[in-house]
């Protein structure tokens, strides 16, 4: 891609693509071409889990340290091939706002919201249908979030504490680092009620709590966080999203929320071991395929 602004095919799409040499990321002068590039060579790992979830963009038009804004609705000049669906926002439909959501099923759409500079691709934890019908949530996130002075090592120690609560239950957890200062975890689930994977969440929440004080708190308020991690049990509010596997974040780098193994995830000593930039990840990717990809098999009935 020479030059600043170019048109391109994309999968039989034509776009254009503008402002390519703008630095969005200041301390590592990485620019809105370098995003392009990265959304595109990260595709194949990323859009199996955005596939068929209502997308939420965190865009940074002047980069990382300047305006940010959450975008639901697609602008009006988005093209007419555009996937999108129309909600009604809160949980389970229960707003008062209409939003048509972009849903990044494909590789043109993907490159559409990369030239956008949306840095952060955020979804829901269910799918939805072309026709804007809710399907049941199939994905259980746990948000581990530290309390300074903890780091991220210290959601490590608590999600070992996890896995062997959720193993237990027949649960089959996946880690991902947020891409920012916490740790995440995925399980694929079937639920009959859209509440269910929420209250089973925050079950496990105060249950560890109540064994592991010194550590985890499972209440919202901050002033309780101190120096402990916080599960956010509250992710799994239908109404809510999280940032999707492979998305950049917007930091100082272009770090991603990367999938992780659970070896580095008990071998973590210092918070830098998991912290992953763009070049990383897709260096992780040539070396290990995308280590969610079995997010969706066989999901366990809650």
């Amino acid at each position: 891609m020479a030059g600043s602004d170019v048109t391109v095919e994309v999968s039989g799409r034509r776009l254009k693509l503008s402002n390519l040499d703008k630095v969005l990321y200041p301390v590592s002068g990485f620019t809105k071409r370098d995003v392009i590039d990265y959304y595109q060579r990260v595709a194949p790992a990323m859009l199996p889990h955005l596939r068929d979830r209502a997308a939420t963009l965190i865009r940074f038009p002047d980069g990382v340290g300047g305006f940010s804004f959450y975008e639901k609705n697609v602008a009006r000049h988005a093209p007419d091939w555009l996937p999108t669906v129309a909600l009604i926002s809160g949980a389970e439909g229960t707003g008062r706002a209409l939003n048509h959501h972009v849903v990044v099923n494909d590789l043109p759409t993907l490159v559409w919201t990369a030239n956008l500079a949306a840095l952060e691709l955020h979804v829901l934890q269910w799918k939805v249908d072309a026709d804007g019908t809710r399907n049941p949530p199939d994905i259980l996130v746990f948000d581990l979030d530290p309390g300074e002075p903890a780091t991220i090592v210290d959601c490590c120690r608590v999600a070992e504490l996890l896995h062997d609560v959720l193993s237990a239950e027949g649960l089959r957890p996946y880690p991902k680092t947020s891409g920012s200062k916490g740790l995440q975890l995925y399980c694929p689930v079937r639920v009959d009620s859209p509440k269910r994977t929420s209250e089973y969440a925050k079950e496990i929440a105060q249950h560890m709590q109540a064994e592991h004080p010194d550590s985890v708190v499972a209440k919202m308020a901050k002033a309780e966080r101190e120096g402990k991690v916080f599960i956010d049990w509250s992710q799994n509010n239908t109404a809510k999203t999280t940032v999707a596997p492979y998305s950049l974040r917007a930091r100082a780098r272009p770090t991603v929320s990367t999938p992780v193994t659970w070896d580095e995830v008990r071998g973590c000593t210092r918070p830098d071991e998991l912290v992953f930039t763009s070049d990383d990840v897709l260096r992780r990717l040539d070396r290990h395929g995308d280590l969610m990809a079995g997010l969706e098999d066989s999901p366990t009935p809650l």
